[in-house]
């Protein structure tokens, strides 16, 4: 078939991947299914062979690509490191943006491969000269969130078989095509290389000297509590904190050259702006021109209208029209007019 008929899809063998290479079939497409090797816990390669069963039921080739070293160096490093300075980082974000579509926009050319896709739960469209992201169909899988970072010459490639659906339209067409095991997958829940406990995560890879306990203060400086060490918590934390009073408090903020941790109620931690650096519009001139945009700084939460403007050096200034609790440094920021992603940063 012509290049221009033919995909790579990041192929899990979950319920999104597999519909979305049916869904390729019946646009015509002639689908190469792809699953990357980024991490696996206790040599478990059990997905590995999900992944190459749905590709031989559907009937389209598979291949395998080992990433773990890459992702072990781009991302776990990465989230480690957050950890240790005191962010609150975003792994699933950063390995969209500078792993996982930059692997398969590669790979797809060096195979001579038009399209890339994924089962990505989010709608791209071109405008005014300029591809964008918009939310997809169903708004609680909606994952146009994690997409912010991706260049033009990517997403012109870009394929998202799913925005039109919902996840249980979805698991009624793997359903009605015969495959009963995709139909009822369980969804993948939180970061894939630490689903649970990101705490048990650090000590199991963390040298001890940088996780030591340390002392909770209030905003007057006096101690207040014992800490478990400041790696092990995030701003805005309340459950877990040890701490009983009559009132809730909340992580308001980190000091790693101290090992301490700032409580205060949750008042206190309501901001109306912040900065972000390495950030990316997919059109300036839709944001930088002082309109109330949207901002959210959690998937699926907290839409804050805000405005938007460049400040010295590679940064951004944004002012929050409405105060926001729990900003966090690492975290990631995604700006949106109505559901059309416009970009989005780091928060410093």
């Amino acid at each position: 078939m012509h290049q221009e008929k033919r995909v790579l899809l990041g192929m899990s063998g979950g319920t999104d991947s597999t519909v979305s290479a049916l869904l390729l079939q019946d646009m015509g497409y002639h689908v190469t299914g792809i699953t990357f090797r980024f991490y696996e816990k206790g040599n478990n390669t059990g997905y590995l062979e999900d992944a190459a069963s749905a590709c031989r039921f559907i009937g389209i080739s598979h291949l395998i690509y080992d990433a773990r070293d890459l992702f072990e160096s781009q991302i776990i490093q990465y989230f480690i490191s957050g950890y240790l300075a005191g962010r609150t980082p975003v792994p699933c974000t950063i390995c969209n943006n500078q792993l996982k579509w930059p692997l398969l926009n590669r790979i797809a050319t060096e195979k001579g491969i038009g399209y890339i896709a994924t089962g990505h739960y989010a709608r791209i469209v071109e405008k005014e000269d300029f591809f964008h992201f918009f939310c997809g169909k169903d708004q609680d899988k909606d994952q146009s969130f994690f997409l912010w970072g991706l260049s033009q010459e990517i997403m012109k490639r870009i394929i998202l078989p799913l925005g039109n659906y919902t996840k249980k339209e979805v698991r009624t067409i793997a359903s009605y095509r015969g495959l009963s095991e995709a139909a009822t997958k369980k969804d993948s829940i939180g970061v894939c290389f630490c689903p649970g406990d990101y705490q048990r995560f650090l000590r199991e890879r963390v040298s001890p000297e940088y996780l030591q306990p340390g002392y909770f203060y209030n905003t007057k400086g006096e101690i207040i509590g014992n800490h478990q060490g400041f790696p092990f918590y995030t701003i805005g934390q309340r459950r877990g904190l040890g701490i009983h009073f009559q009132y809730p408090v909340f992580v308001k903020e980190i000091k790693p050259e101290t090992n301490s941790i700032i409580l205060d109620q949750l008042s206190g931690l309501y901001k109306t702006e912040m900065e972000l650096k390495d950030y990316n519009f997919f059109n300036e001139n839709r944001i930088l021109n002082g309109q109330v945009v949207t901002c959210k700084i959690r998937y699926r939460k907290q839409a804050t209208p805000s405005v938007v403007r460049k400040i010295d050096g590679n940064r951004l200034h944004i002012k929050l029209l409405e105060p926001l609790e729990s900003i966090a440094s690492g975290q990631a920021a995604a700006f949106y007019d109505n559901d059309c992603l416009l970009g989005g940063g780091i928060i410093v």
